[in-house]
């Protein structure tokens, strides 16, 4: 789905990589593209360094805050496809985690303030609208509870075709949007 509407050497940013798999993944499906990978974490990007070079696949990482976005990147780079899984927890949600996820994931990579469960939507959504290319595509994994107000703040940011599709499990898991200017 995300191959068809690239071009043969695109250029993709992985916003919130962790340990890098998502933008190590689309790098080893799409060898020509140019892939970016971001994270506020030096310790999470030290490990999808490692992760990039034990796989042998280039990867241009940056650290920096996806809330500050005006302040680190090149106002001029674009890109014809945002990914992320960002943040989308809440605290009260801690409750039903399961442990694995809990013992083995940062804080900084689960969770956002009860009173704002869309902030990292919110930012990525204004980043994309600046970033993205015309037809570029943006990619959000999703809390299931606010599928559907997602859908409405990209609508509302201008973003077109915005569409949630579910998981293996039925669930509603990824929004995908598309930038027409």
């Amino acid at each position: 789905m995300v191959k068809s509407h690239l071009s043969n050497s695109p250029r993709i940013i992985d916003i919130g990589t962790g340990s890098g798999c998502i933008a190590l993944a689309l790098k080893k499906s799409l060898p020509d593209a140019e892939v970016y990978a971001m994270d506020i974490s030096g310790e999470a990007l030290e490990v999808a360094r490692r992760n990039a070079n034990s796989l042998g696949l280039e990867i241009n990482f940056i650290q920096a805050d996806i809330l500050e976005w005006e302040l680190v990147v090149d106002s001029d780079l674009r890109f014809d496809l945002v990914v992320s899984n960002p943040p989308y927890i809440t605290p009260t949600e801690k409750m039903e985690m399961e442990n694995h996820v809990l013992d083995f994931e940062p804080d900084l990579a689960l969770f956002v303030p009860e009173e704002s469960p869309l902030l990292f939507y919110q930012y990525i959504a204004d980043f994309a609208r600046h970033h993205l290319l015309p037809d570029g595509k943006l990619y959000f994994e999703i809390n299931q509870k606010y599928g559907r107000d997602i859908r409405e703040l990209l609508s509302k940011k201008g973003f077109n075709n915005v569409r949630i599709m579910k998981d293996m499990q039925g669930v509603d898991r990824i929004i995908e949007a598309e930038q027409i200017k």
